[in-house]
């Protein structure tokens, strides 16, 4: 069976930068196979270019061309679908880069589009208050990922989907989220890759973000025992008989190899 790769980062290969166990030499080995793969993540603190460089200088041989950033997927929809539009970005993150063809604005007064990015100190009161003014107001709110929580060294942090619930509710408005779960990522990596969507095996640390989000766009789901990852979710999602499971679990990416085989030779 022809396979493909789709990886998220953060939990996944690094945290907080520092490279998990075996990460590298797992990577490697399945690049080395030849397996065509893309690189899936959330992260919006980097751009393509400085996540690739950070990568590198953990040991890792990543180009910025096979990372799939939401910054990017976001600038993508929003030249689709707003093309022209003055766009205010709520980010912690110099994050420019990836948001080519969007007129950017610092003013969100003058805004026509709000996006929100990754949560961190610029979500304050202020601005907060800012976004859901405008969505009340009838602008169009979009953030580039849905996700509640992101991994570090010292432990998990709340994200931005803490703060879109919230903000949806006040407002009695949805916000469109672009990256994970939402299977628009998953679709373009899978173009990208030239294969079709069961080929593909989505590897995470989120459950719900990467690996189940995966799993409902007809990717192939594997969970990993590191970075966000905590066993009694899982227990609670197995113990329900009727919902979704991952179709995979392995204690890292360094067991990745050894499933993959398994997985092609079916």
């Amino acid at each position: 069976m022809a396979l493909g790769l789709l990886l998220d980062i953060d939990g996944v290969m690094v945290t907080s930068w520092k490279v998990l166990p075996g990460a590298v030499d797992a990577v490697a080995e399945l690049y080395e196979r030849g397996y065509p793969r893309m690189f899936l993540t959330n992260t919006t603190s980097r751009s393509r270019g400085d996540i690739a460089e950070a990568l590198n200088a953990c040991g890792f041989e990543v180009s910025p061309e096979e990372i799939l950033t939401a910054a990017k997927l976001t600038a993508e929809y929003l030249t689709a679908n707003h093309p022209g539009k003055r766009v205010w970005v709520l980010n912690e993150g110099p994050i420019a880069e990836d948001m080519t063809g969007v007129e950017l604005t610092d003013d969100p007064a003058s805004a026509e589009v709000v996006v929100l990015g990754g949560a961190g100190p610029v979500f304050d009161h202020r601005s907060l208050s800012q976004v859901l003014e405008s969505m009340v107001s009838g602008v169009p709110v979009v953030a580039m990922h849905r996700s509640m929580t992101w991994s570090t060294a010292g432990g998990l942090s709340i994200d931005t989907g803490v703060y879109l619930e919230g903000l949806e509710k006040a407002a009695g408005r949805k916000i469109k989220a672009i990256g994970k779960p939402s299977p628009l990522g998953f679709r373009a990596a899978v173009d990208l890759m030239q294969l079709e969507p069961n080929q593909v095996i989505m590897v995470g640390d989120d459950m719900h973000n990467d690996v189940l989000g995966a799993q409902a766009a007809a990717l192939i789901g594997v969970l990993v025992r590191t970075g966000k990852f905590r066993d009694e979710a899982l227990r609670a999602l197995q113990r329900d008989e009727f919902g979704p499971v991952p179709d995979h679990v392995i204690d890292s990416v360094a067991d990745l190899p050894a499933l993959v085989q398994k997985l092609a030779e079916q």
